[in-house]
């Protein structure tokens, strides 16, 4: 991968990480169109080292509500901020045990496999048209809603399906407020970031010798730029557009993906 293909990349990521159009799905196209021939590992370890990018630019611009969250912690009550971030923790139990028991056969899945992306963009179209039907309320988030959320997410490391589309239209489907939807979804992939990073640094997979470094270095500076611009005017843009827009444009090019996956075969 040379830098050119790195910083395209970098800001794909960045610009899809907050929309509901798979982020994951899009660099899996940008990888086929521009002839990334990387192996399993290396295109996933990529993708990880962009994610974190993003994970930092959520830190950014969330910094006030994540300083909420940890000066409620040291309170040491059972506050608002303390029940939302067990919320957040429920929510990591299906993604953590995906991530334990079936890392290898995830891994397998980033290989510039067009076909699966393209039928998993379909289907996160077919999740965020549902979604656009259901009633704006003002529920919150509930624990249940947050681990059935959290099962969204784990459902979501498939390349092609949304992250942010999956997990807001689940919370939204169950009945909860978009604008709480959004910000929960936004920050409840931040902690498995951070523990994926860490994960691999402490076994040794995230080495000078497992990928370009070069490469990861600038594809994670353009996503971390592109990923607070997106994050500054793309969110409210989440919150108040209309899910079908999102909704027909992943039908299109998923099924643009699947025209071109069928063909390659």
């Amino acid at each position: 991968m040379d830098i050119i293909d790195a910083i395209i990349l970098g800001i794909i990521q960045g610009l899809t990480e907050f929309l509901p159009v798979s982020s994951s799905g899009h660099l899996e196209l940008g990888k086929a169109i521009l002839g990334d021939s990387t192996l399993p590992e290396e295109s996933l370890l990529f993708t990880v080292v962009l994610h974190f990018a993003t994970a930092l630019s959520t830190l950014v611009v969330f910094r006030k509500d994540i300083f909420e969250i940890v000066t409620g912690l040291f309170q040491f009550k059972w506050n608002e901020e303390t029940q939302f971030s067990l919320k957040i923790i429920i929510s990591m139990i299906p993604a953590v045990i995906i991530g334990l028991f079936f890392e290898e056969q995830l891994e397998s899945l980033f290989g510039g496999n067009i076909l699966l992306v393209g039928m998993m963009l379909i289907i996160t179209a077919l999740l965020l048209w549902l979604a656009d039907k259901a009633k704006d309320t003002q529920k919150p988030v509930t624990y249940t809603n947050a681990f059935v959320i959290g099962i969204a997410q784990a459902i979501a490391m498939l390349p092609g399906i949304s992250r942010s589309g999956a997990t807001i239209s689940t919370s939204v489907l169950l009945g909860n407020d978009k604008s709480k939807a959004a910000r929960f979804s936004f920050l409840m992939v931040v902690p498995l970031i951070f523990g994926k990073i860490a994960k691999d640094i402490l076994s040794g997979e995230i080495t000078t010798e497992s990928g370009n470094f070069t490469a990861l270095s600038i594809g994670f500076v353009a996503a971390f730029v592109s990923g607070l611009i997106a994050c500054t005017w793309m969110i409210k843009l989440v919150k108040k557009s209309k899910l079908s827009w999102f909704a027909v444009y992943c039908l299109i090019v998923g099924i643009l993906a699947v025209s071109f996956g069928y063909y390659k075969l």
